[in-house]
């Protein structure tokens, strides 16, 4: 029996796991080749010292080996075993130091004493390792060799660029970061769904262009957005994706705009979904959306999560491994996403040709023959569809103030519209969603 999509991805999730990434470097390429595996993907190299707004891009940072070793040869800290042991763009060092000068290179969580924790050094040139407290506390008064066999020269950023092409001259921007090393949820989850969602959206035909991003966190967004301001006028939708592998239900933060047609596009899906669901208000702390979203671009673009960054143990820790993470967890996202998806894609504007009225269903073959729920459904959605079709109201206008899910009005405005009593308007949707409701978190 084949894989469901969610062993599948996670799968993919344990594939990519030891891999040692970081803003740049080799670990970054490494990861990128295997996303091309499943993907028409372009791979972009942005030269160190590469002008982003107020951001350069920085020197590609690179690593070979690291240890703290005892007088016995042991390895008491070893980057072969987990990538976390050694703090991302950790200056080469090799050397003897006693444990008390060694302590303040050394970095651990005292809270949570069995858990490496993640740290990362890109803007300042130091180095450290990162350790549990309970190995902290074995270590004896001596002395040890200290090695970190890395480089850190001139290089070049390395993201990679999806774009699956519609019919329609608006494009849908979605983005991943790439630039953490061992950690399942963040981001390895993101990455994995957000490869499957392009895998499922290659093989549809498609209204709006979608733009899948694979970038290393602020720096990647903003060299993308410093090299692609051509592009920025089309992009009518974004969302960022970050650790949606975990147990939490699905978490929504709204874009900048907060009523943009994705931001009711994300929760009316939510909303029609039968799990639990939160969202979110916008605030410039997070992850690549507060890019997208500062001042000077303002994009639609919003953050899709499960449990948020920082609210659960294992963040930033070793135990963010891949059983952290469920195919369960990972396919539920998938899903979500796809039926955002769809929810664009579906979101036109209708006219009722009959509208003095209501019109005879029957005849036409679209009044069910037998009662119950789901014929009462039916109707109810084809009624609401011919009542606010002037031309002036979406689907997602319509979903919001009838409660019908999305799904069924766009089934509804199929049905109506091979009839003969809706027509498509002219007048397309645009990015803002005026002063509509938001439906409530659950």
């Amino acid at each position: 029996m084949s894989p469901t999509a969610g062993d599948a991805m996670h799968a993919f999730v344990e594939e990519l796991y030891p891999i040692c990434r970081s803003i740049t470097g080799g670990g970054v390429r490494e990861t990128l080749a295997r996303v091309g595996a499943h993907l028409p993907l372009t791979v972009h190299e942005v030269p160190s010292g590469t002008p982003a707004y107020d951001w350069t891009v920085p020197r590609e940072w690179n690593i070979r080996d690291a240890a703290i070793i005892d007088r016995a040869g042991g390895r008491v800290v070893d980057f072969t075993a987990l990538n976390l042991h050694v703090v991302s763009y950790s200056t080469p060092v090799h050397g003897r130091m006693r444990l008390d000068d060694l302590r303040q290179h050394l970095h651990t969580l005292p809270g949570q004493p069995d858990l490496v924790p993640y740290r990362t050094s890109y803007y300042a040139e130091r180095w450290g390792f990162c350790l549990s407290q309970r190995q902290l506390d074995a270590l004896a008064d001596d002395e040890y060799e200290v090695l970190i066999d890395s480089s850190l020269e001139d290089g070049s950023l390395t993201y990679g660029e999806c774009v699956l092409p519609g019919t329609g001259d608006r494009e849908f921007l979605l983005s991943c970061h790439i630039c953490h090393p061992s950690l399942a949820n963040d981001n390895l989850s993101g990455i994995a769904v957000l490869t499957w969602l392009g895998r499922r959206l290659a093989d549809r035909e498609l209204r709006h262009t979608y733009r899948l991003l694979f970038i290393p966190g602020t720096i990647g967004s903003l060299t993308w957005l410093s090299r692609n301001e051509d592009v920025v006028p089309r992009i009518g939708w974004g969302l960022t994706v970050a650790g949606v592998g975990d147990a939490g239900d699905l978490t929504y933060k709204r874009s900048r705009r907060s009523d943009a047609e994705i931001d009711r596009a994300v929760q009316l899906v939510l909303r029609d979904r039968a799990t639990g669901f939160s969202v979110e208000d916008f605030s410039p702390y997070g992850y690549d959306e507060r890019q997208f979203c500062s001042p000077g671009f303002d994009l639609p673009v919003g953050c899709l999560m499960r449990s948020p960054h920082n609210s659960y143990p294992q963040y930033h820790t070793s135990a963010d491994s891949p059983a952290f993470v469920s195919a369960a967890a990972l396919a539920d996202t998938l899903d979500a996403l796809e039926a955002i998806v769809d929810a664009v894609e579906g979101n036109h504007r209708y006219v009722n040709l009959s509208p003095k009225g209501e019109p005879q269903l029957g005849r036409r073959g679209l009044y069910p023959s037998m009662g119950g729920p789901t014929a009462q459904a039916e109707q109810l959605a084809m009624l609401w569809m011919l009542n606010l079709s002037d031309g002036g109201h979406s689907v997602l206008d319509i979903a919001d103030r009838s409660g019908v899910p999305c799904d069924r009005l766009r089934t509804a405005a199929t049905r109506l519209e091979a009839a003969g009593l809706l027509r498509a308007s002219a007048a397309g949707v645009g990015d803002r969603a005026g002063d509509a409701r938001r439906p409530r978190s659950r």
